[in-house]
């Protein structure tokens, strides 16, 4: 919904190859973001519902490179609005959310799946990186 208040209040200033490329990015932030959300389910039987967390860990498809993909996702589907858009509201939004994350992640989601998997956490979390892919993994 802030994207879409963000254009709607500046208009939109959509450009060929800003969009194309905004475009594939959101689509591609969006793939991710649902794989992850099925993975959730049906690997972790488990929901994004604090109430419902998963049960077990999840180390298949994109959490084989990344720990937190669903993040990825939705800091790929930003970044893509604001070049769809050429948006710098949206830019900031984006940026916004990833620092908000960057804090979050460490100092409460993290400490949690710690306690929830142990050590099976603790290795994984040495070997796959928070959100950036390593190019040899």
């Amino acid at each position: 919904m802030i994207p879409a208040l963000i254009v709607w209040s500046g208009g939109a200033k959509i450009e060929p190859l800003t969009g194309a490329i905004g475009a594939v990015l959101v689509v591609t932030g969006l793939a991710l973001v649902t794989w992850t959300v099925a993975l959730f389910a049906g690997v972790g039987r488990g929901t994004l519902a604090p109430w419902d967390p998963t049960s077990k860990l999840i180390v298949r498809g994109p959490y084989r490179y990344v720990r937190n993909p669903m993040i990825t996702g939705v800091a790929t589907m930003l970044a893509g609005e604001a070049l769809f858009f050429r948006s710098w509201g949206i830019a900031i939004e984006t940026a916004v959310f990833v620092v908000v994350n960057a804090v979050y992640f460490p100092l409460v989601e993290e400490p949690g799946l710690r306690r929830r998997f142990g050590p099976e956490y603790d290795e994984y979390r040495a070997r796959v990186p928070r959100w950036v892919p390593r190019p040899w993994a």
